[in-house]
């Protein structure tokens, strides 16, 4: 067997497979003495069946099957052997003369080859690395979200902001009666929502439906109205106020301590405070850490400059999918992967060139903590290293499991390598500030 390759470009290859007789007779044969030793053909004993009988009857298809599982075997281990470093997958040629009575084959496969490209770290610039604090308003906010939290319903006569309201939309020549709980602050219109200040039980407020939520599908939660009705909806519609309620919150003492911690080290409105505060800034970091390991990717994409085999993916896409799609589709589809394509291969560069690997004993510890902070959040606090060790070994036996940890290892590793050779700027923020960075809030 010999085979040769043509590289068309830097991108691009065709590899030519030329297949002898010699190459693959000998398995066929070896297959067909199989089928002989256990055919049952009608007017011959079992295994008497000449073999004249059985290559007419089953040749043709022994013969391409072992011709093709010999094809795939020496080009993958030719593309070992000559480490070439593909797109895709080996895309077989046309060829419109090939049939199988003859006794010599050739094949030809296009390769779409990965673009030889480094990765400078030191290109990546003018970034952030963000520090988020939890600041006094964010803790107040908490602090009385716990208290209303863990306090008690309270039926009053009037309506003030932030009441929770019971009542009925009603509107006849809609049809409308629909019975539900409302708070003021669920509407857009806040000239509307101000009609409900200082109504009693049995009050009805007449509000108008145009512009009355932020999005006109609400319509069909609170009043019931069909989807092709909701869009521009203005009519006036009432609500009769049925039931007022408000949550007073719970006082800040040791039984709601004891209820949140348990016997410890809360016992104050600073304890508490100090507890929410250390709580809420492990989980900032958590999302600070992942703007940052955004920010420098979309950072490596706009700087890190390579050519790919366009048409090659294009093409592939187009031939390999579940089902054969067209040419404008398969563009399409390239056009929206191409991004976290390159980015791939930017990764894979910037771990190879760094020596990341990931080793059993990362995973191992990796899952144990995750382990241990799940039970963490049931209660059990100090559990038997044991008991996680059992745990971490059946979540290891799953190989799903394994590949979604490997991934979140090497994020782990990715971002603690960019935050070592990236150079930016710290900049200590409350959430607040932190959403207003991220999303433009």
């Amino acid at each position: 067997m010999n085979i040769t390759r043509n590289n068309v470009d830097a991108l691009n290859a065709v590899v030519t497979v030329e297949m002898k007789k010699a190459d693959y007779e000998p398995e066929v044969e070896k297959v067909l003495s199989n089928y002989r030793k256990t055919a049952n053909v009608p007017g011959f004993r079992k295994g008497q069946v000449p073999m004249s009988l059985i290559k007419k009857q089953y040749g043709k298809a022994v013969l391409l099957e072992e011709v093709n599982k010999l094809l795939q075997a020496k080009l993958n281990q030719y593309m070992q052997d000559e480490k070439l470093e593909i797109l895709g997958n080996p895309l077989p040629k046309a060829n419109e003369d090939f049939n199988l009575d003859g006794d010599d084959f050739t094949f030809e496969f296009e390769l779409g080859l990965a673009p030889t490209f480094d990765v400078d770290l030191a290109t990546v610039k003018n970034l952030t690395q963000y520090k988020i604090v939890a600041d006094d308003k964010l803790l107040d906010e908490q602090v009385l979200r716990i208290r209303k939290q863990y306090g008690k319903m309270i039926q009053k006569d009037t309506v003030e902001e932030g009441d929770d309201i019971t009542g009925t939309f009603i509107n006849e020549e809609k049809g409308i009666n629909n019975s539900t709980s409302i708070t003021t602050d669920i509407f857009k219109n806040k000239t509307e929502a101000a009609k409900f200040n200082g109504k009693k039980v049995g009050d009805v407020v007449t509000l108008s439906t145009k512009g009355l939520f932020d999005d006109d599908h609400k319509l069909m939660d609170y009043l019931k109205v069909g989807h092709d009705d909701v869009h521009g909806l203005d009519i006036d519609v009432d609500f009769k106020i049925e039931e007022i309620t408000a949550t007073e919150p719970a006082e800040l003492n040791e039984e709601l301590f004891k209820k949140l911690f348990g016997e410890g080290d809360v016992a104050d409105l600073d304890a508490l405070k100090n507890k929410i505060k250390e709580d809420a800034e492990k989980q900032f970091a958590v999302q600070a850490d992942q703007k940052f390991l955004n920010d420098v990717t979309e950072s490596l994409l706009a700087t890190t400059k390579f050519d790919l085999p366009a048409e090659f993916l294009k093409k592939w896409i187009q031939q390999t999918g579940e089902n054969q799609l067209s040419a404008e589709q398969a563009e399409a589809e390239y056009n929206k992967s191409e991004s976290g394509l390159r980015y791939q291969l930017i990764e894979g560069k910037i771990i190879t060139s760094n020596g990341l690997q990931i080793t059993f004993d990362d995973l191992k510890d990796y899952t144990n903590g995750l382990i241990r902070k799940q039970m963490a959040q049931f209660g059990q606090m100090d559990p038997t290293d044991a008991d996680v060790d059992g745990i971490v070994m059946r979540v290891l036996s799953n190989q799903e499991e394994v590949k979604r940890l490997s991934e979140q290892v090497m994020s782990e590793k990715m971002l603690n390598l960019f935050k070592e050779k990236v150079s930016a700027k710290t900049k200590e923020v409350s959430y607040e500030e932190f959403v207003k960075a991220s999303y433009g809030e």
